[in-house]
């Protein structure tokens, strides 16, 4: 709450991946981008996952996947060395479909240090949702 009894979000406690086969995703997650499992539940077709302390959590529930397609948000994790993780990646078999790029320069600090880059790569998950890796590097 607010100083003044108001509402406000202030964290993120989980995010909803809609994913077709339950036991393929959870492979993926665990053993390729190597996230903490929590649980899996099937039925009903829910994976849950620690990822520096917020959940994420695989959704193949069938009664939501007959209503339709149910595109993902991306996800964005956050890693010390671009480079590394991508070549970590690309030897567990996962494709990079756009390589380590520069996102944007913080000239104004708007998110820290003045001159922090954002550098991110894009691939995606055994469901085609789109997934990246980012890193942040101070200015020299």
């Amino acid at each position: 709450m607010t100083a003044d009894g108001g509402f406000e979000v202030t964290r993120l406690g989980q995010v909803a991946q809609p994913v077709n086969d339950i036991q393929r995703a959870v492979a993926f997650y665990r053993d390729i981008l190597g996230a903490r499992h929590l649980a899996t539940f099937d039925p009903p077709g829910l994976a849950f996952f620690d990822i520096g302390g917020v959940r994420l959590m695989l959704d193949a529930i069938a009664e939501a996947q007959a209503q339709g397609p149910r595109p993902g948000a991306p996800l964005y994790f956050r890693v010390p060395d671009i480079e590394a993780a991508c070549a970590a990646l690309e030897a567990r078999g996962v494709t990079i479909e756009s390589a380590p790029h520069l996102i944007n320069r913080d000239d104004a600090g708007v998110f820290g240090v003045v001159g922090m880059e954002t550098w991110m790569a894009f691939f995606r998950d055994p469901d085609q949702n789109i997934l990246a890796v980012m890193s942040e590097v101070a200015p020299a």
